[in-house]
């Protein structure tokens, strides 16, 4: 009897072991998904204020979690390198008239060029810096871990497609067309969604920045009003934003958003043309790659942000601490920005739990509550074999209830009012969604809708 209490017990152990066990591995499967990848590039900008505690706060930043680390050896570039002539402004479509460069001039001048004349250059300064350098065919080097011999592989895809590589591999020496589905598949799924982020930052006062909007209010006033008692109002509304803005500093970062073409032409040729097996180097074809035209990058959109910096005889963190944490969470604003605008950059993030609703996204991303989601179930299309992802609910974002996951947010967890009669609310180390939960499961992907 004394035995088989004692197996009773450590069949019970064994079982409560596995079932925790199973759980952590669900858990860790759950987190495993196909995020888009990015690179970062910084714009080299002249000297400014604390130019040198912003650029080593900007390098420093903790990489976007919501996306694979596709960086390539330069991580920036001198945008005096590349000049662009009047005639390359004119081809763009992008030259000003007198009075457009007189008030961008201005700007210029208040802000360290983050607003100046030579904004609507910088896209054609980045296009041929791009060009110039092959940015996309790095890019492409890059997916398939191509070697010093110009041979490729397909390691760095199923690592973060989950695909077989050897299978992948030997598709393409087969050349059948059947046998290429999981190299289409990883064509859209990973290449297509490959992004790269120029950022140009500053640090401003804000006192200049404020007079050149208050002068130049004034001025439309002066040349759009006619009655002297309207005129007179106009004028005291723009001093008044002038008093109110003219305070501190601010940390400015603009960035160009921009996607690697890729599509099944471009694959093609790849495969067919430009392919290297390990087993069978090719020098021809080694040039042929460093010398092809076929990979682009294109233009998404840009967005600005900037953070307000005032110093304070009360803060117990030294001013470089406070440039630094600006700088930061404002790399994070405008990364939002670019989510929320552009639909083709909005990352998809696994569910943590389902009782509540649960994800790891928040302030961080630009979340503040009320946001819609979409939850997305992830499967095989039967005929073609490629990924798809089918809608199975909307939730949405519990405004009393949202992570603070922006940088340095504070040292004491997070933990959600409770009043009284209340069960104390767990420490909040994730955003909270309302909806329904039923056929939901954790490791089910959202993505933003509103």
């Amino acid at each position: 009897m004394k035995h088989t209490q004692i197996l009773f017990f450590v069949t019970i152990i064994l079982t409560f072991s596995c079932s925790r066990t199973l759980h952590a591995q669900d858990e860790t499967k759950a987190t495993k998904y196909r995020r888009s990848s990015i690179c970062m590039v910084l714009i080299e900008s002249d000297n400014f204020e604390r130019k040198e505690t912003v650029i080593k706060a900007y390098s420093n930043a903790p990489f976007p979690d919501k996306y694979n680390d596709h960086s390539l050896t330069s991580k920036s570039f001198d945008p005096k390198k590349y000049s662009i002539t009047e005639a390359d402004r004119k081809a763009a479509g992008t030259d000003k008239s007198a009075t457009g460069k007189m008030v961008s001039g201005m700007a210029s001048k208040a802000t360290n060029g983050i607003v100046d004349n030579t904004a609507a250059d910088n896209t054609l300064i980045i296009n041929k810096y791009i060009k110039e350098n092959k940015i996309a065919n790095q890019l492409v080097a890059k997916w398939f871990d191509r070697k010093p011999d110009g041979s490729f592989d397909m390691s760095v895809i199923a690592d973060r497609g989950f695909y077989n590589a050897s299978e992948m591999e030997a598709s393409i020496a087969s050349k059948e067309k059947k046998g290429r589905a999981s190299l289409s598949d990883a064509g859209i799924e990973l290449l297509e969604n490959t992004f790269v982020v120029f950022s140009k930052m500053s640090f401003v006062s804000n006192e200049p920045v404020a007079r050149v909007i208050r002068d130049v209010a004034k001025a439309e006033a002066a040349k759009n009003i006619k009655m002297p008692m309207l005129l007179k109002k106009a004028n005291e509304a723009a001093d008044a934003a002038y008093e109110k803005t003219k305070e501190g500093y601010s940390v400015w970062t603009t960035s160009y958003l921009y996607r690697l073409k890729w599509n099944d032409s471009v694959a093609n040729v790849f495969y067919t043309d430009l392919w290297i097996d390990k087993s069978n180097p090719d020098p021809k074809k080694k040039a042929a790659f460093d010398e092809t035209n076929l990979f682009e990058l294109e233009l998404v959109g840009d967005e600005k942000a900037s953070s307000i910096v005032l110093f304070s005889l009360k803060e117990k963190r030294t001013e470089d601490q406070i440039i630094e944490i600006a700088t930061v969470r404002n790399i994070d604003a405008v990364f939002a920005k670019l989510e929320k605008e552009y639909e083709v950059f909005r990352p998809k993030v696994p569910l943590s739990t389902v009782e509540p609703i649960t994800a790891k996204i928040g302030m961080k991303e630009g979340m503040e509550g009320g946001e819609k989601f979409e939850v997305l179930e992830q499967t095989a299309d039967p005929e073609t074999g490629l990924t798809q992802y089918k809608r199975k609910a909307t939730i949405k974002l519990d405004g009393e209830l949202v992570w603070d996951n922006r940088y340095n947010a504070g040292e004491e967890p997070q933990v959600a009012e409770v009043k009284e009669g209340e069960e104390k609310k767990p420490v909040l180390d994730r955003s909270t969604f309302n909806g329904k939960g039923k056929n939901l499961y954790a490791g089910m992907l959202i993505r933003q809708i509103e």
